[in-house]
């Protein structure tokens, strides 16, 4: 299984870096999360840029009994994080003819020093957190099929994460109730998704959870701080280059970006 999955690891590294689409899964696909997480592992020594963040995907039933957990985690390089101002709108590349797709999220952030202990309530949670704050994911993968092939597959290429926006600073995070806040996701003006974290398992919170969770039993430390974009709260929405995402926090602000091709 070592060899096989550094096969894929090595297909997927490369791929990301010429910037091309892989048009079959490059490889024998990972049907369990343990081996996924082995590729992921082995693409992250491969890759060798230095890892900023973590983004969280949820796993949908029957599928998350069948695999044993209902999230997944994939790393967010810091040269593809991009912090906005107000009004700003970055150009953000996505691979053209793999998978592309735009997803509003709340973005926490892991303050430096935690000591690798897994906080197990909301309270917890909140006191390992040094800021909140508005975002947009970008998930893109090389290959066509990341999401529709199942978590392990993409698990397997980092997560299906291409990218993160980071707008502005969640005022009054350390008590808000995130399910209060209704977020919207347009593409081009019209509205892709509208919802709550309400329908988001137990929420941002429980997201870092389980990240954190995540890393402990991979043995990846973080103990320098770490962002953890904690999932899509009106789904995964697809694009393609040459369209503009806004998102709305309502009462909070939005979070824009046009899409490029790679």
């Amino acid at each position: 299984m070592t060899d096989k999955a550094k096969a894929v690891a090595e297909a997927f590294v490369a791929a990301r870096r010429e910037k091309r689409a892989l048009a079959t899964y490059p490889g024998e696909a990972p049907t369990d999360l343990g081996g996924a997480y082995r590729i992921q592992d082995i693409a992250l020594e491969l890759d060798g840029r230095s890892v900023s963040g973590w983004k969280v995907g949820k796993i949908n039933p029957p599928t998350d009994a069948q695999l044993g957990s209902n999230r997944l985690a994939g790393p967010i390089f810091a040269d593809s994080v991009v912090t906005v101002s107000d009004g700003e709108a970055p150009e953000m590349p996505v691979f053209a003819d793999g998978f592309a797709a735009a997803e509003a999220e709340f973005l926490l952030h892991v303050a430096a020093g935690w000591d690798g202990t897994v906080p197990q309530d909301d309270a917890e949670t909140r006191a390992v957190l040094d800021a909140v704050h508005l975002g947009i994911e970008v998930a893109s993968s090389p290959y066509p099929r990341i999401n529709a092939d199942g978590p392990p597959v993409t698990v397997s290429d980092y997560g299906n994460n291409y990218g993160m926006i980071v707008g502005a600073a969640l005022e009054g995070w350390e008590t808000i109730d995130f399910n209060g806040i209704t977020v919207r996701l347009e593409i081009d003006g019209e509205v892709a998704g509208e919802a709550t974290t309400a329908a988001m398992l137990d929420g941002p919170l429980g997201a870092v959870r389980f990240l954190l969770g995540n890393l402990a039993a991979r043995g990846i430390d973080c103990s320098g701080g770490t962002w953890v974009s904690t999932g899509a709260v009106t789904g995964v929405h697809p694009v393609v280059p040459g369209q503009r995402v806004l998102a709305t926090f309502e009462g909070h602000g939005t979070v824009a970006c046009g899409i490029v091709a790679a």
